[in-house]
């Protein structure tokens, strides 16, 4: 069973919290499954992007996992990824992080983060 995305982004906000971190929902999406969305800025201007992994990638114990869709890129280009994926999935969640590590906040499937 999948945990709802309301309680994904606030268990998430708390973790970043409890490490020292900044946290802050840019776009609230559907409580019930809305897709979330990860941006991490980091001081030197830059962010990683990441998204939702596909479904197979997931673990099977119902925890969401996620991949970087763009590392260490200019906020235009991620403006215009955030953009096309609101044209395609209105509900869909955005999460701002600001820590130096993403390491133990949440899964991230296919790369290191």
């Amino acid at each position: 069973m999948r945990l709802r995305s309301d309680i994904v982004v606030s268990a998430l906000l708390r973790r970043v919290f409890s490490a020292g971190g900044f946290a802050a929902v840019e776009k609230r999406g559907a409580d019930q499954a809305g897709a979330i969305f990860i941006r991490h800025r980091f001081r030197d201007g830059t962010e990683d992007l990441y998204g939702p992994a596909p479904q197979m990638l997931a673990g099977e114990d119902g925890e969401r996992a996620f991949e970087r869709r763009l590392h260490r890129a200019d906020p235009a280009e991620v403006e215009a990824l955030i953009a096309r994926e609101r044209r395609f999935d209105s509900d869909l969640w955005l999460v701002e992080l600001e820590t130096e590590t993403v390491d133990g906040l949440f899964a991230v499937v296919g790369a290191s983060a």
